[in-house]
């Protein structure tokens, strides 16, 4: 019994709690615990990835709103990202958080920006970060001020859309 008196809906049937994503506020199918269809009832469709590739996030959304002047001094960047290991860690990184985070309509985007791309890009960005090795100077890994970032295409086949084979994508 709650504050509210017996725990029965308006039809006087017995109310019981219900399974809710804290993530996504989608419901439970009580059967089975799997994320339930709002109108339906069925079990939801696990949702599909935006971008099927680090290289695809990067070449179609990140270097183009994430946008600043790289002078090879106080900014560095390597337009051949996917040769450096820490870079292509941290960019999967800043992907996969995106693809999750952007299905949070309310505030996921605003936790994207502040606790993975502001954090991941100035490490990135940093004289001293993973693109130490790339030649700072070369007018390739440089971009004037509202410039997309630089960027060159990783080999064929390097990073492959994941949304082509879905046990990949886990």
């Amino acid at each position: 019994m709650s504050e509210w008196g017996d725990d029965y809906d308006e039809d006087g049937i017995e109310a019981e709690p219900i399974d809710v994503d804290e993530n996504t506020a989608e419901v439970a199918d009580d059967d089975t615990g799997e994320l339930a269809d709002d109108d339906t009832g069925e079990a939801a469709a696990e949702p599909s990835l935006y971008y099927g590739s680090v290289d695809e996030f990067l070449r179609e959304y990140l270097r183009h709103v994430y946008r600043r002047k790289i002078d090879g001094r106080h900014k560095v960047w390597a337009a051949r990202w996917w040769e450096y290991d820490e870079a292509v860690i941290r960019l999967e990184a800043l992907w996969r958080s995106w693809e999750h985070l952007r299905l949070d309509g309310k505030t996921g985007m605003s936790v994207w920006w502040r606790d993975h791309a502001d954090h991941h890009m100035a490490v990135l960005m940093d004289p001293e970060g993973p693109f130490l090795a790339a030649d700072a100077t070369a007018e390739e890994n440089q971009c004037k001020k509202g410039a997309p970032l630089p960027y060159q295409a990783p080999p064929a086949g390097l990073f492959p859309d994941v949304r082509e084979d879905p046990g990949s994508a886990a």
